[in-house]
């Protein structure tokens, strides 16, 4: 297994869990339309990866019983790496990982989504700083410089662009062996 996050990212992503109670809520924003994409297609497993706080599966309005699970390795009890998943909902957390590891974590992403990903993706800076100065958005880049690295393990469903970042709903393609 590849590394997600460095030790010292680790850290830093904790504290900042820790002191800013609306750090790591974006995903509320998204209930509605993970919601939707639950209902409409049958999911019964959802993973909820880079999870913050935990609040998108409180804020889900679904017709049948899912299998939830979080996934933030900043937030302890949801440290434990997960399992696949028919549904994984990546809301405002690529931009937040490290640039080196990007890769791993997109293909992290693909080994987990069997049916369905839901990803947003913030190009602008964050108003927050981790605790050593830097952005919290450690990759500030445009929809075309994210686009190559998802449709090389996605095929691209549904895109929507924003004024701060877009979000896409991808099906996964079978790692390369």
């Amino acid at each position: 297994m590849d590394t997600l996050i460095s030790e010292a990212y680790r850290k830093q992503q904790s504290f900042l869990h820790e002191q800013h109670t609306n750090y790591g809520v974006a995903s509320c924003e998204f209930a509605d339309t993970v919601s939707e994409i639950i209902n409409n297609n049958g999911i019964v497993e959802v993973l909820d990866y880079g999870a913050g706080k935990g609040r998108l599966a409180k804020s889900l309005n679904i017709n049948q019983p899912i299998n939830l699970q979080c996934y933030d390795p900043a937030i302890p009890q949801y440290s434990q790496l997960p399992k696949p998943a028919e549904l994984v909902a990546c809301i405002d957390v690529l931009e937040h990982i490290e640039p080196d590891l990007i890769d791993s974590v997109l293909d992290h992403l693909q080994r987990l989504t069997t049916k369905l990903g839901f990803f947003t993706i913030h190009s602008k800076a964050s108003s927050k700083q981790l605790p050593d100065g830097r952005n919290a958005h450690l990759i500030q880049e445009s929809t075309e410089w994210w686009l190559p690295k998802i449709v090389a393990r996605f095929d691209l469903h549904q895109l929507n662009r924003g004024k701060n970042g877009f979000l896409v709903l991808v099906l996964p393609k079978k790692p390369m062996t």
